[in-house]
């Protein structure tokens, strides 16, 4: 079965599916949510994005349109954001406030996540130690930790967008060690990383959906 609502394909653990459900919860959109096996990935899935990465949103065709898909995380969650923004994580009263977030949702998604990457599968990466890939990552927190010094959240003292779409990624580099993260000189980002894993907002997002199939009854999130 299936709803007229726009379809999310997400996997639960996935740091770019959680920012995006995190945006769309945000704003209350319903959408289809369909959880993804990553070794077992729908066709209809597929058919919309050949890139085969999660998140990808299908939203519905009309008589005049085919449907459109969107399938990068960022988008998505401008997608959700532009039509609905209680929270005022687009900082629509400040455009140099939204400036400075995308620059650093670029340098996340550019730059610290090829280091998160080899520093979490650091087998696959013999080139150097795992120390040397955390201390690559380093560059990013300390840059992170500063920021934090100065105000509660990255780009002031309200939640933004680079927030909760960096979140997710610091949350992925602490499973990595947790030992080593939380006695790390990060005191801030501690602060941070904790209080959005404490949200009723990331809660709500972490629910665990089984994985969907063709023809299985529709999931309505959040």
């Amino acid at each position: 079965m299936t709803s007229d609502h726009p379809v999310l394909y997400s996997f639960r653990r996935c740091p770019y599916a959680i920012r995006a459900r995190l945006a769309i919860a945000c704003s209350g959109l319903p959408v289809e949510l369909r959880e993804v096996v990553l070794k077992d990935k729908p066709a209809a899935m597929l058919q919309a994005s050949p890139k085969a990465t999660v998140p990808v949103l299908v939203l519905s065709a009309s008589a005049e349109k085919k449907a459109r898909v969107i399938d990068e995380s960022r988008d998505i969650m401008r997608w959700a954001l532009r039509q609905s923004d209680p929270d005022n994580w687009l900082c629509r009263d400040n455009p140099d406030l939204l400036w400075q977030a995308e620059g650093l949702i670029q340098e996340n998604d550019f730059v610290f996540k090829q280091h998160l990457d080899r520093y979490k599968y650091f087998e696959r990466h013999p080139n150097h130690p795992q120390n040397y890939y955390r201390e690559q990552c380093e560059v990013t927190l300390i840059k992170l930790e500063r920021l934090l010094q100065q105000h509660n959240f990255l780009t002031g003292d309200h939640c933004s967008l680079a927030d909760i779409a960096i979140f997710p990624f610091i949350r992925q580099f602490a499973h990595v060690d947790r030992d080593w993260f939380y006695a790390a000189p990060y005191p801030c980002l501690q602060r941070w990383l904790d209080h959005h894993l404490q949200s009723q907002l990331f809660i709500g997002v972490m629910k665990k959906y089984p994985q969907w199939k063709e023809g299985a009854e529709a999931q309505l999130f959040p």
